[in-house]
């Protein structure tokens, strides 16, 4: 054989495998399905650095292991093409986003084809092609008719940088999940999904799902269902002697008799009417100063110095009918419960700064263990007895709280009450990339869906968004004016588009049958396949992407689309690939690592191999170029035993040999396959390399186990292919395997009589550290456990040629070599 030439093997097998069609979804109606999903990627202007290789190459590896295990495998490829990214790229460049599209797209398909990750192409999929997005308006209007699209008027959260409205999920902390600025607010008209009608199905589901404990756990956060009680307040205002009910939610009745004050959040709908002429001066510019900070913003200043005003009236407790004053303050959010609170300044530390520095009561109604801890100086925010609680003195908190809510609903002034952090899904963005939303308000019919679909965004060359809060596409006159499709009359389009998180709620499904033109999906098709078996992506999305696709999956399940209510049955989180610099790859960094320079050098195998090696999947690791060159050695390791050894020539047979080859073989190709299953790539290449280590240290003797040896390097050549492809596929050939190809080889499995050899494990050392492992007979003698450790490679190369000074053998243990 010639030497190892990566080039060579790339440029031959390219061309055959796509003219085979290999990688061609399996039609086989006697095979299981398999459906292997990688999050839908948007296409940016960097293309691909390595790091993305570490979510594309392991998924490859499992689905083309899956094929060798009889599987029909679905492993398709698409882009998320419309949004935000996108268009802010194509405004950086002064490139049209339609073009920035195309062109990133071919980048990353260039790319992926690069790696030899084997989707199946014929299926790509594109969520700004107009056949992709009729259906994403499609079921737009599916979710009005059910009732859960609806526009509203709010302060809703804006990005001034992006000059874009904001969903919760992509404000989390008051901050852009785009540019990571600071968020603010703008009173605008906005689209939103009702995802609130499934929050107990969504949260309760997440029992069901084989999915990292921490994406359950961020989702169970996210959603924040919590349970309590609301209790009506009277507000009464003293100029007027008007009276107003002032809905307030708690988790903490038990320590309502202790609320000295009342305070409502700046954006409170009703804060005007429950403020006296005399201080609304006051209290509107100090709630409209806190508008317009973001929540981040208001929470960082809450933690230094607590600020609120006064609004002049007056809040009735309930319970024991005392008044007590009502403020504005901005350390209380608008998102959460009532957007008013009672203050318990005794047992909330919050409250307690703000009554401390106005000189609002604290009184003590808790009492942890029974003992008064009094609270001049410091919250108590434990459970305990309540004392200064009138009727429900002496009682526990946990009991309080349910007799407390049970008597204001026989009062009628409360009643219990559960609520969620989780808020419905702004959907509506004022840009110009993305699917527009398929509405048009008529005067008189008022929102009516238009299902001439697609709704087709128009062309435009101006599509910069400016600072009004209104979409480019408004600008487009003969676009926006058109006819209500119920009275005819004139009319004029919704110019707001979808958010990109829209299109990617059901891309999954769309893969099943991606050439449907008169329905999204074909049923029989998504019930073959669905829901997908493996979904393989980044922790990010886990509040945004991850459960907006189970929302829409549970409305297509209720309106009799689906026959299952969760999309993706198994969820594995990659971890990320740092800069040599132990940084995020970034241009502006300069540490960037692109599979293309890689592949250049070492071959596409060795970085395939790499990526595999370097750590466990979930880990955060540290590119090395030290590390995929030394994938690379051993690539050419693999190469020179099927060299020298292809053609050996079979002589006496040694048992002892042959044994230990059947339990090498057998005890790799059991440690692989659990390994790839597992996700533990980085172990399985281990065994592959400790396997050859052992190949290579024995190859002088391979004429002395007859066929057994050549079996075991098909074997070899088989549970290799998913993770170096050419390598595999070329030596496959040479070596004169029956078969087409080594991708139609069934997956090698092992006879368990096979993995009990009676040898032992010796380490070999040098100078003392640890440079490999063998396995020898316990009867070797130690003139053959010398040579035996000698002959290793890692040895051979250490030694690079020079004599060691001593080699010690301890029996069974260890060989210390001292060079």
């Amino acid at each position: 054989m010639d030497r190892y030439d990566f080039e060579k093997l790339q440029r031959k097998w390219k061309p055959v495998w796509a003219s085979m069609g290999l990688y061609r979804t399996g039609t086989d109606p006697d095979r299981e399905p398999f459906y292997c999903l990688d999050y839908f990627p948007y296409p940016s202007g960097a293309g691909l650095s390595v790091g993305h290789c570490k979510n594309y190459i392991p998924t490859d590896v499992i689905s083309r292991k899956k094929r060798m295990d009889g599987y029909n495998v679905l492993h398709p490829m698409g882009w998320d093409a419309f949004g935000q990214p996108a268009e802010e790229y194509a405004i950086k460049t002064g490139t049209h986003p339609s073009e920035v599209t195309r062109i990133n797209t071919d980048t990353y398909r260039r790319q992926m084809k690069l790696i030899e990750t084997s989707y199946d192409w014929e299926r790509e999929i594109n969520s700004s092609d107009p056949d992709y997005y009729r259906w994403t308006q499609y079921f737009f209007i599916l979710l009005f008719d059910r009732g859960l699209a609806y526009q509203r008027e709010n302060d809703q959260m804006w990005c001034p940088s992006c000059r874009i409205v904001l969903s919760n999920e992509e404000a989390a902390g008051g901050i852009c999940w785009r540019c990571n600025g600071q968020v603010t607010r703008k009173k605008l008209t906005q689209w939103f999904f009702r995802i609130t009608d499934y929050a107990d199905r969504l949260l309760e589901d997440l029992e069901e799902l084989d999915w990292p404990e921490g994406i359950k756990a961020m989702q169970r956060n996210w959603i924040g269902k919590s349970t309590g009680a609301e209790v009506d307040f009277a507000v009464r205002n003293p100029e007027t002697g008007e009276e107003y009910r002032l809905p307030v939610y708690t988790t903490r009745l038990d320590t309502i008799y202790g609320a000295t004050f009342c305070v409502l959040a700046p954006e409170h709908p009703d804060l005007e009417r429950m403020v006296t002429s005399k201080q609304r001066d006051r209290v509107l510019e100090y709630a409209s100063a806190a508008r317009s900070r973001s929540d981040l913003e208001r929470a960082a200043a809450a933690e230094r110095e607590k600020t609120g005003v006064f609004t002049g009236c007056s809040a009735v407790n309930p319970f024991n009918g005392e008044e007590i004053p009502l403020y504005v303050a901005d350390y209380v959010l608008a998102g959460y419960g009532t957007s008013a609170i009672m203050a318990v300044p005794a047992h909330d530390e919050r409250d307690h700064a703000f009554a401390s520095k106005y000189g609002i009561p604290i009184v003590e109604v808790i009492a942890p263990g029974g003992v008064p801890q009094g609270v001049s100086e410091s919250a108590t925010v434990a459970d305990g007895q309540l004392l200064n609680s009138g009727r429900f003195d002496g009682m526990d908190s946990a009991e309080a709280r349910i007799g407390m809510a049970r008597y204001a609903e026989e009062m009628g002034f409360g009643r219990p009450d559960t609520r969620y952090r989780i808020r419905d899904w702004l959907v509506s963005r004022q840009r110009y990339w993305g699917a527009p939303i398929p509405v048009i308000h008529c005067e008189k019919c008022g929102a009516v869906p238009d299902r001439n679909l697609p709704v087709l965004l128009p062309e435009m060359e101006d599509f910069e968004p400016d600072d009004s809060g209104r979409s480019p596409l408004a600008r487009v006159e003969e676009w926006v004016s058109t006819s209500c499709p119920v009275c005819g009359g004139p009319a004029r389009r919704d110019t707001d588009t979808m958010a990109g998180f829209v299109c990617s709620s059901w891309y999954f499904l769309r893969f099943a049958s991606p050439r449907e033109d008169d329905r999204p999906f074909d049923p029989e098709a998504v019930r073959y396949w669905l829901p997908v078996d493996l979904y393989v992506g980044g922790a990010e999305h886990a509040v945004m992407h991850l459960i907006y696709a189970r929302f829409w999956t549970k409305v297509m399940y209720d309106a009799g689309m689906l026959d299952f209510t969760e999309p993706f049955a198994v969820l594995k989180n990659q971890g990320m690939i740092l800069g040599a610099d132990g940084q995020k790859m970034s241009k502006s960094k300069g540490n960037v690592v692109t599979p293309d320079e890689m592949v250049e050098k070492y071959g596409v195998d060795a970085l395939r191999l790499y990526i595999l090696f370097m750590g466990p999947f979930e880990a955060e690791l540290e590119w090395s170029e030290e590390g995929i060159a030394g994938t690379y050695r051993f690539l050419k390791r693999v190469w020179t035993v099927f060299t020298e050894t292809a053609g050996a020539v079979t002589g006496a047979e040694d048992p002892d040999l042959m044994a230990e080859l059947r339990y090498q073989t057998a005890r790799t190709l059991k440690k692989v396959t659990e390994d790839i299953d597992g996700f533990a790539f980085n172990t399985a290449v281990a065994a592959l390399m400790e396997f050859v280590n052992f190949l290579s240290s024995s190859r002088e003797r391979a004429g002395k186990a007859g066929s057994l040896w050549r079996e075991s390097l098909r074997r070899l050549l088989v549970i290799m292919a998913p993770m170096t492809p050419f390598m595999s596929e070329e030596l496959w050939h040479r070596m004169g395997f029956e078969g087409d190809t080594v991708f139609h080889q069934p997956w090698p499995y092992w006879e368990e009589e096979d993995l009990v050899l009676d040898t032992v494990e010796v380490v070999v050392q040098v100078r003392g550290r640890i440079r490999g492992r063998m396995t020898v007979s316990p009867e070797a003698s130690e003139d053959e456990v010398r040579r035996r450790a000698l002959q290793l490679d890692r040895i051979v190369e250490i030694l690079d040629g020079a004599e060691p000074r001593r080699v010690i053998v301890v029996p069974g243990k260890l060989v210390n070599i001292i060079p």
